[in-house]
């Protein structure tokens, strides 16, 4: 049986809608629970694909979170070696980072549900086709990056100090790269597809203190109303990305 590698930043960010897609395409996956100490690999090997979730961490936080640079060095061995990785969130920022970016805090948080836009690039990505150009999809996040698109390295210097070969798949109207593709098989989400209602609901409790500072223009009610009204939407959107992504992981 094929196997993917997840890591788990937090309890309450898990695969939710991906693992369904894990149990139809019959891939098996094992977790790496940062939240209780468990050691980053320091390669991807007897592994098919990588799996990085979110969580609330900075990826330029690494003095207050070790385990950074271990996830970075582990998602650029990744790179090296052509294994399809999947970030969601804060995963898409660590695989921005890997590939030669810089990550930062933006202007303004965007949680809640918003409006992406595929690029000309994602229109035409494998992923991606049939998607409607815009869509809704929901957002919790604070960071964001630059996409760099440096000359591709050489085979033996490939993942060693980033400047892997990226593009931008999508964007929104607060952040630019919502989408990011690295290398042959490496995207990067800054939203959530994967999400269900209950993690929402979940996800409102366990952060009402980080609700409390933005409360001025976001608004935990309004996120649980529209729910109600995109959740079965981009459930459909998500099992078919996932689908497609773990199509890669049996090439």
């Amino acid at each position: 049986m094929a196997r993917v590698l997840v890591l788990q930043h937090v309890a309450s960010e898990g695969l939710g809608l991906i693992a369904k897609s894990l149990r139809q395409k019959g891939l098996g996956a094992d977790f790496i629970k940062i939240y209780r100490n468990e050691r980053v690999p320091n390669n991807i090997q007897g592994y098919d694909g990588l799996i990085v979730l979110g969580g609330p961490m900075g990826v330029y936080e690494e003095d207050i979170f070790p385990f950074i640079k271990d996830e970075i060095s582990l998602i650029k061995n990744a790179l090296r070696n052509d294994i399809p990785i999947l970030g969601i969130c804060l995963g898409a920022q660590l695989l921005a980072k890997a590939a030669g970016a810089d990550v930062y805090k933006g202007k303004k948080k965007e949680i809640g549900w918003y409006k992406v836009e595929l690029t000309e690039a994602g229109k035409s990505d494998g992923l991606f086709i049939g998607l409607p150009d815009e869509f809704i999809v929901f957002q919790w996040h604070g960071d964001t990056f630059d996409l760099r698109t440096p000359p591709p390295l050489s085979p033996s210097m490939r993942g060693t100090g980033g400047g892997v070969p990226s593009k931008c798949l999508a964007s929104s109207e607060l952040f630019a790269n919502q989408i990011i593709k690295v290398g042959k098989n490496a995207y990067g989400l800054q939203f959530h597809l994967e999400v269900t209602e209950e993690m929402i609901r979940d996800w409102i409790d366990v952060n009402d203190k980080e609700l409390s500072s933005v409360k001025s223009y976001i608004h935990p009610e309004e996120i649980i109303k529209d729910t109600s009204k995109h959740i079965n939407t981009i459930h459909k959107f998500g099992d078919a990305v996932f689908s497609k992504f773990f199509n890669l992981t049996h090439r």
